[in-house]
């Protein structure tokens, strides 16, 4: 991939502490990228130093080849959507998506044609005379991206502009932006908390920890293939076990315990690794099955466990089950209910046991 956007080695510090600390990016042209982390992580001051609001304290940042690590933002040939929207209150739709055309001195008939194009692609050409206040969060939002495409930026710089959406139409305007960018072309950077907003809008997503990249890759690679324990954490794989693991060629044993037979996992390509390890799986992905039943015993792979039905419920599609193995607790999630108190057996595939060494203090 030929990198349109590329920030090498950057790094920015506020006072005495470094947020930003060496950041390698590249961005190919009409993709779509999410900085994706929990707060704190440095994703907005990532999204903010490629827009010209902060300068590195070290490193370069260059579009289409271009070096514009110390240019302003009006001259970086981008736009930024902000979580706030940051509309003139009091000034019409018309106004609020003409206003960078203004700033820019084009001519009034070339400007009002191009608020007009804006207005019809985002759907918005019956609220041209309305102010902001007038608006739904989802047509405000829509004023607020329609700005930033007037000025045809060459970057379009999204800072979680649909936090401030109620859960409905955050689900139609994600889609609805996505499908945008695709339709232009244009190669987008998107800040978000938001796990699942980022793997439905995103080309690529990248991972941030404490001003840092942790993973980088395609939505499928960073939720199958997380290379981490955080990164495993963050993607959704919550249940958490100790085990002992000893390495084998380019598999791995890991040990019998109290609750879970001795099973092999197959890690091709992954380097194995012998002594206390953590391994992570998801609520959904798990087999489970009475005691009684031993079909899930027949099945070759994965880690067999043991355990107690302690809770149940029923947060919508699937049951919720928490699962006592003696001092932890796992949650599974299946399409029938098990009772409280019942006896069960539990299966995770080795595709979905995510293991990496423990955490040494």
């Amino acid at each position: 991939m030929n990198a349109y956007l590329e920030i090498a080695s950057t790094r920015v510090r506020y006072g005495e502490v470094e947020v930003l600390k060496g950041i390698d990016l590249s961005v190919g042209k009409g993709e779509f990228v999410a900085l994706l982390g929990s707060s704190g992580c440095g994703k907005t001051t990532l999204l903010r130093t490629i827009a010209g609001f902060n300068t590195p304290t070290a490193g370069t940042i260059r579009v289409d080849g271009r070096d514009v690590t110390r240019q302003p933002p009006d001259k970086r040939g981008m736009a930024l959507v902000f979580q706030s929207y940051a509309l003139w209150p009091h000034m019409t739709v018309d106004q609020n998506i003409g206003y960078g055309l203004k700033l820019r001195r084009m001519p009034a008939r070339d400007a009002s044609a191009r608020v007009a194009e804006m207005k019809s692609l985002l759907g918005l050409d019956a609220l041209g005379q309305r102010k902001p206040g007038a608006l739904s969060g989802g047509q405000r939002q829509r004023v607020a991206l329609g700005r930033a495409l007037a000025v045809n930026p060459d970057i379009l710089l999204l800072d979680e502009p649909l936090s401030n959406l109620d859960a409905r139409i955050r689900l139609t305007v994600r889609h609805e932006i996505s499908a945008l960018q695709r339709r232009l072309g244009i190669t987008a950077v998107h800040v978000t908390h938001d796990r699942e907003e980022a793997m439905v809008m995103a080309d690529r997503i990248v991972i941030l920890d404490g001003g840092k990249i942790a993973q980088t890759g395609t939505p499928q690679e960073v939720y199958n293939q997380p290379n981490s324990d955080f990164v495993a954490a963050f993607m959704g794989a919550e249940n958490i076990l100790d085990v002992d693991v000893v390495a084998r060629g380019d598999s791995m044993e890991i040990a019998a315990g109290p609750h879970s037979l001795r099973a092999t996992v197959h890690r091709p390509g992954q380097a194995a690794f012998t002594g206390k390890a953590i391994a992570r799986f998801r609520s959904e992905s798990i087999g489970v099955a009475d005691a009684s039943d031993d079909t899930l015993g027949t099945k070759s792979g994965g880690l067999l466990l043991k355990g107690i039905v302690e809770q149940v419920s029923y947060p919508g599609g699937l049951w919720r089950h928490v699962i006592h193995l003696g001092d932890n607790s796992v949650i599974v999630d299946a399409e029938r209910r098990f009772e409280q108190g019942a006896q069960v057996h539990l299966r995770v595939p080795e595709d979905r046991l995510y293991i990496f060494p423990a955490h040494r203090a």
